[in-house]
């Protein structure tokens, strides 16, 4: 009998452990239920809109709350309903469409900004316009000051590639320095020539080239690492003066939907790469110390300088604040189609026997890179033409089967020709293609002429051919180099169709409207790991989102023709 009771007490007691617990969860479940759920308040409510999402769960809606730099839910006007409450904001859309913020994968925003205040040649059409440019800046400026600028293209005004003699007599006693659209070549005058000592007698260095006449004499003109026997001599810009090129920067890509910026920094073949860590430090760390930043900026950082930013990246972590992002490191191979001196497998047609250049030691790059990418951070380099491409698609491929399986999102920042089969690779790889659709517009009508008819139409910006191969596109500016205006490029990479013409070149490359547009936010997130936080107007996700003038999705659809009317970061309006 005893034995019964301990067995019937020792069940009671294993039941009890077992259940008791599930019943309290009951219990509070019954009693929380009947408890009035808090409502939660929205900050801001957008309504009687149609909101592109960029969320495949959702495509679109007319409705969108917001808490705390956050979207809470979008949907309905009659599900978000109610989150609004004392204190909220709303806003009628009047049926306009909502984008989320556009992000740039690619831009130089100091740089950008620098420019807007310097001598500005983009757009210049013609040598006597350019030297009045210049002029202008000289009797502004006092003598042996530097005059600086940038943004010109010798194809604009027929090919004919500037030099020294056309500024030389307005700028006796003032250094000279106009940098290419490119950034891979830059006027000197003779005055800037005789004070970095280069004469017929200098060497070109390894990986650049002083252009020069027929007697040997240095026409003014620096590719690529030439550019460094000058560059050491500028007068580096102020703290002062860089700051405000950040705030003149962000204000302007603001006006463009611009919310979030991948910006490669003032790391150029020719430059040094502590400029990027100084803009860290005296300027982007100052700027959001202060709470003054306008827009999400991701920072890239010279690959040579990988362990620095390692060591940064394991102290802080990648997120520094809800607008500084550390990103990963940054290399060149080549040069530019522009400059001649992107790297092909055959000849430019223009300069026979001239293949382009190696920018940088490729054993050096590749050790580099092994290195950065077996310590967890993203690698970023720029390659241009066919080869160079090649060349960094075969090195990725041998880095990561060494360094093992990670999603580790390497990148080809422009990707512009590739050789057959190439495209293919990126897919295959999952290499991110970084590319930047209006640059085409200024190369349609000059690679042709530099690589040949046949050349040009098979290789250059295969932006279906990447699609098709499943590789990730992001698409950016390279601002300065070209403007910053994500609709733009939008419209560019749908049509293809460059200045002056009446149809696409190399039709078959055009791509649909919402792919163009998710490359420039979910896919641009992606591209940099930033998809967590942005990309696309999904609950959870950081509230950027962009206002437009139109108010028919078809009609934006066809190719992205409207206007920003107004641009919101974290749900507050940043523009206008």
């Amino acid at each position: 009998m005893n034995g019964f009771v301990v067995l019937s007490a020792a069940v009671f007691l294993l039941i009890s452990v077992v259940y008791l617990p599930l019943l309290n969860d009951l219990y509070w479940s019954t009693l929380t239920s009947l408890i009035p759920p808090v409502n939660i308040v929205a900050d801001l409510l957008v309504r009687n809109g149609t909101i592109f999402t960029s969320d495949s769960a959702l495509t679109f809606a007319d409705s969108m709350a917001i808490r705390n730099g956050r979207i809470l839910k979008v949907g309905s006007f009659s599900t978000l309903k109610d989150f609004i409450g004392d204190g909220t904001i709303e806003v009628n859309l009047e049926g306009k469409v909502v984008v989320p913020g556009l992000i740039d994968s690619h831009v130089h925003l100091i740089s950008g900004g620098m420019q807007m205040a310097q001598v500005g040649l983009r757009g210049v059409s013609q040598k006597d316009d350019f030297c009045k440019m210049v002029k202008d800046a000289v009797q502004n400026a006092k003598e042996g000051s530097w005059i600086l600028g940038g943004g010109w293209n010798n194809d604009f005004w027929g090919g004919e590639l500037p030099s020294a003699s056309w500024i030389d007599e307005i700028s006796p006693h003032n250094p000279v320095w106009l940098i290419r659209m490119d950034g891979h070549m830059a006027l000197a005058n003779s005055f800037t020539l005789r004070i970095a000592g280069i004469t017929s007698l200098t060497e070109d260095p390894i990986g650049g080239t002083i252009m020069r006449l027929p007697s040997g004499e240095p026409t003014g003109l620096l590719i690529d690492a030439a550019m460094e026997l000058v560059s050491p001599l500028l007068q580096e810009v102020s703290v002062d003066e860089r700051r405000e090129a950040l705030l003149r920067a962000s204000k302007y890509a603001l006006t463009r939907g611009v919310t979030t910026v991948v910006d490669l920094g003032r790391y150029y073949p020719g430059t040094t790469d502590e400029l990027s860590w100084k803009d860290f430090q005296d300027v982007y760390r100052w700027t959001d110390s202060l709470k003054k930043m306008m827009i999400r900026t991701c920072l890239f950082f010279p690959i040579t300088t990988w362990s620095r930013l390692l060591d940064l990246k394991l102290k802080n972590g990648p997120v520094l604040s809800e607008w500084l992002y550390l990103g990963g490191v940054k290399a060149f191979i080549d040069g530019s189609l522009g400059s001649n001196s992107a790297l092909f497998y055959e000849e430019y047609l223009d300069t026979p026997n001239n293949y382009g250049l190696e920018v940088m030691d490729p054993e050096k790059l590749s050790n580099l890179t092994m290195a950065a990418d077996k310590s967890g951070l993203q690698v970023a380099i720029h390659a241009i033409g066919d080869k160079a491409n090649d060349m960094i698609l075969d090195m990725y491929e041998s880095v990561a089967a060494a360094n093992g399986d990670r999603d580790r999102r390497f990148r080809i920042e422009h990707a512009q020709h590739l050789a057959p089969g190439s495209a293919d690779r990126f897919g295959q790889h999952h290499i991110v293609a970084s590319v930047q659709p209006d640059h085409l517009l200024d190369d349609a009508d000059t690679a042709p002429k530099k690589l040949g008819f046949d050349r040009a139409q098979k290789e250059s910006y295969l932006f279906q051919s990447l699609l098709n191969s499943n590789a990730l596109l992001a698409f950016g500016s390279d601002w300065p180099v070209a403007d910053i205006n994500p609709l733009h490029s939008i419209r560019t990479a749908v049509k293809r169709i460059p200045p002056k013409w009446n149809h696409a070149w190399i039709p078959s490359e055009c791509i649909s409207f919402t792919d163009a547009l998710i490359a420039h936010t979910i896919s641009a997130a992606r591209a940099a790991f930033l998809d967590n936080h942005l990309g696309s107007l999904s609950p959870g996700k950081l509230a950027d989102f962009v206002i437009l003038s139109t108010d028919s999705w078809d009609e934006f659809s066809r190719d992205g023709s409207a206007s920003v009317l107004a641009t919101y970061v974290g749900g507050k309006q940043m523009h206008p």
